[in-house]
């Protein structure tokens, strides 16, 4: 098996991950409760991740059922971008965008980092894994991006 067609399998599974994840961003609890999932993470942090989370908070306040829509949106357009292979390398940079933001706040940088910490979180390494197919160039097998570009 080619070295572009195991990345193109690795992208299409990462892609079926991100449909789960988009499955339950779709949920109404999502929605109901998306302000607690910014604040959940802060027992523990630093004064300075306090702060960053907080100025998050406040924007997202202003209207969290609409900044929910636009991570259900958000990952929903990811996991269909990776399972196809459209508009690959758009969805894997939106991936690693969104992966960093989720991390940076949701998982408050994968910390609290304080004795028993075991875990940097979960979002990073997603934002690993798309730069990691953006690398292996996940879109030249198995895509309607290389059909599209074939028809060229």
């Amino acid at each position: 098996m080619s070295q572009s067609k195991k990345f193109a399998i690795l992208r299409i599974a990462f892609g079926l991950i991100w449909a789960v994840d988009a499955y339950f961003k779709w949920q109404p609890a999502f929605f109901a409760n998306f302000v607690s999932y910014l604040t959940g993470n802060l027992d523990g942090q630093s004064e300075i991740v306090k702060q960053w989370i907080g100025i998050w908070v406040h924007l997202v306040g202003v209207n969290p059922g609409f900044f929910a829509l636009v991570v259900a949106l958000g990952e929903t357009a990811i996991a269909i971008g990776l399972i196809f292979g459209l508009f690959t390398r758009i969805a894997l940079w939106g991936g690693i965008a969104m992966s960093i933001v989720i991390w940076a706040t949701a998982e408050g940088f994968g910390g609290p980092y304080m004795s028993g910490s075991t875990d940097i979180g979960a979002a990073i390494i997603y934002a690993l894994l798309c730069v990691a197919l953006l690398i292996g160039r996940s879109w030249e097998e198995l895509s309607v991006d290389n059909l599209l570009s074939k028809k060229s």
